[in-house]
């Protein structure tokens, strides 16, 4: 079993690694995209609202999906679809073309996002201690080799679909290869391991948890139910929103923060601090860096102070971002402010995503934690 969670945790690190630089590689290339296919700046924020849209489509029908299909499944299969509608952003010349491959993507990421971050709230509570930052830390590295990607691109002005090819054809089989070793047994078979903490489980690991950890209402439930206690099933049908609603805010929060980067930093840059195209492209890469590197030490930082303490500190930072980069006079004190950002808002995703896990099973059992994540990765499209 132990070996089976370690190459799960290598393998779901891969699986969020590859949607960062799929990400990436259309949101750094936004303008390009815009010149390509002539999208006006009028039209351009129908697309870009659209993908998040149909993401949150997407995940709420996953979170339906998972009572009958292993979240396993729907991510093996949803990663590819999102690698080709990448592709056909890049290949296309009709708005069509790009209507229809960013619907795609935008349906394929909701059930992407909602799959991986299941899996990766299942395999944290089977460990016992934080390790959901470091997943999300894959994801911040992925998107700086998409954004270093872009940058070349733009560099040596190639081709949409001639910078995309190669990582679609490196990314793809790898995904696929990668799926075999996903851990997707019940998730209160997952609790094993944690199990032999002992006294730990209450008092250490868990306090990495998420925000509500401290602070929030389960506090009042007292002891976790036993298992099979108030099941709602293998679809977690006993969540509802309200139990979620404080940490729904502070994911729609922490989104439309992140998404100020990934879909406006480029032509921010561009078309107001006066940048050029190539200079364009850095600001997603400063962020995440800065995300990997925050990410990189935060589940340590979680187990030493608490995950409330690490929030808050997170949200202080990220808010001095955005004052720096609404002031920021030209491109280099911009991406000051994007750095501050990333700073900031690198903790807040992943302990909101292991918050709900962890509340929803304390609630309702473990078999509404899967739920849980996908109403909350609602949110997420919400603020994007």
């Amino acid at each position: 079993m132990t070996d089976a969670l370690r190459h799960g945790r290598a393998s779901f690190a891969f699986a969020f690694l590859a949607q960062g630089v799929a990400f990436a590689l259309l949101v750094t290339r936004i303008p390009a995209i815009q010149d390509r296919y002539g999208v006006s700046d009028a039209l351009l924020p129908a697309f870009l609202a659209a993908v998040p849209v149909l993401a949150g489509v997407g995940s709420v029908a996953t979170g339906r999906t998972v009572r009958r299909v292993p979240p396993s499944r729907v991510l093996r299969w949803s990663q590819p679809v999102v690698l080709l509608s990448l592709l056909g952003v890049g290949a296309g010349d009709r708005m069509v073309v790009l209507g229809v491959s960013l619907a795609v993507f935008g349906l394929a990421v909701g059930a992407l996002d909602a799959s991986m971050n299941m899996l990766g709230v299942r395999l944290q509570r089977a460990y016992g201690r934080s390790i959901m930052l470091g997943f999300h830390a894959a994801y911040s590295l992925g998107g700086i080799v998409g954004a270093s990607l872009a940058w070349a691109g733009a560099h040596w002005h190639l081709a949409l679909w001639v910078s995309y090819l190669p990582v679609v054809l490196v990314l793809l089989p790898a995904a696929l290869a990668g799926s075999r070793w996903y851990v997707d047994e019940n998730p209160a078979q997952a609790e094993g391991p944690a199990q032999a903490e002992g006294p730990a489980q209450a008092e250490g690991p868990a306090q990495a948890e998420g925000p509500a950890q401290a602070e929030g209402p389960a506090q009042a439930e007292g002891p976790v139910p036993a298992e099979g206690e108030a099941e709602p099933g293998p679809g977690g049908t006993g969540v509802g929103f309200g139990l979620l609603l404080p940490l729904c805010l502070v994911m729609t929060c922490a989104y439309i923060g992140d998404s100020t980067v990934s879909n406006w930093s480029a032509k921010y840059l561009q078309d107001v601090l006066g940048g050029s195209e190539q200079l364009a492209t850095v600001p997603y890469n400063v962020y995440m860096v800065t995300t990997l590197l925050g990410r990189a030490v935060g589940d340590f930082g979680v187990r030493r102070f608490g995950a409330v303490t690490v929030v808050r500190a997170g949200a202080l930072v990220a808010a001095g971002g955005f004052a720096v980069v609404a002031a920021a006079p030209g491109a280099w004190v911009g991406m000051l402010g994007f750095t501050l950002l990333g700073l900031g808002l690198c903790v807040l995703v992943p302990q909101t995503f292991a918050a709900a896990g962890r509340l929803a099973a304390e609630r309702h059992g473990p078999g509404a934690s899967d739920a849980a994540v996908a109403r909350l990765n609602v949110f997420n499209y919400v603020g994007f």
